[in-house]
């Protein structure tokens, strides 16, 4: 094995897969990750009130490995960034329950868990009550980032982008083992985490770009000039979510600008993100729009 491209396999920690198998979890980085070997603070994991595991401090980035039953596979994949505004993870119902609904498709699912701000005591992700009406965000360059002069927070989002690369090479070095197709290997962010892969996206590394582009609710958090190479938007958003939703918007129609292929669904009635939870409303057909425009694009099979 390549010594720079050493993988470390570390243990079978999270929730088991679609096939029910605990997945295998593989380190990104031989050592330490670059950027952040001054990071002291413990990784956490706590419970939310439905249950999903809430991962915060990751220093030690990671993908878990969830692939579909070999009888079932179409040779697509898919690395899954969860959400939490660079500050925590999601990463049960904007991760895990997603690689699970992937598999039963046919789709390789891998859950990218990638670094986030250190913080020594985590605050709930809380806005302080607001003195007057708020204010959307005036956005340029498609660029829907709430905190642009945050030199921390920048910071992170490269060290997340980074780690998005990492996760793209290995999944596409290990095709072979996986049964997966190089030429569909796709990036599918929530929240920060589209942020990350629209970042992923416009860096254009190669061997690390993502055949095809998925954001859930995950404006671009950088300027956008869309790439000549650019790969097929999906973005699904609902219509009233502070800020996101022009974000969305924004980033839709830079890709169309540049000619790009994009398609976009707006969901009425929705203000905040809404991963794999159920709501008794249109945003629930999300998960099967996302199929449709996959097998339209020939990236898999319904």
């Amino acid at each position: 094995m390549n010594a720079r491209r050493f993988i470390i396999l570390v243990g079978c920690l999270l929730a088991a897969g679609a096939s029910g198998t605990e997945p295998q979890q593989l380190r990104l980085w031989p050592g330490k990750a670059p950027g952040s070997e001054q990071w002291t603070l413990a990784e956490t994991v706590t419970t939310s009130p439905t249950g999903d595991r809430i991962v915060a401090n990751v220093s030690d980035p990671t993908v878990s490995v969830f692939l579909p039953d070999a009888a079932k596979a179409t040779g697509a994949a898919i690395v899954i960034a969860p959400g939490g505004a660079l500050r925590i993870l999601g990463f049960d119902n904007e991760g895990t329950r997603v690689a699970a609904w992937l598999n039963q498709h046919g789709i390789a699912a891998f859950v990218l868990k990638y670094r986030t701000l250190q913080q020594a005591a985590r605050t709930a992700l809380v806005p302080p009550p607001a003195t007057g009406p708020r204010q959307e965000l005036t956005i340029r360059n498609a660029n829907a980032n709430p905190a642009p002069d945050d030199a921390v927070l920048t910071e992170v989002l490269h060290m997340a982008v980074a780690d998005a690369q990492q996760a793209m090479q290995l999944v596409r070095q290990h095709a072979n083992e996986w049964h997966v197709d190089t030429a569909r290997v796709g990036f599918m962010g929530f929240s920060a985490g589209g942020g990350v892969g629209v970042g992923l996206a416009l860096a254009g590394k190669p061997g690390t770009a993502p055949d095809f582009l998925i954001s859930l609710y995950g404006p671009a958090l950088q300027d956008v000039n869309v790439p000549t190479q650019a790969p097929p938007l999906f973005i699904a958003v609902g219509a009233s979510h502070f800020n996101v939703t022009n974000g969305c918007l924004a980033l839709f129609a830079a890709w169309k600008a540049a000619g790009k292929p994009a398609e976009i669904h707006v969901y009425d009635g929705v203000s905040a993100g809404f991963g794999m939870t159920p709501r008794g409303l249109p945003v629930d057909a999300w998960p099967q729009r996302l199929l449709e425009w996959m097998a339209a694009r020939k990236l898999t099979s319904m």
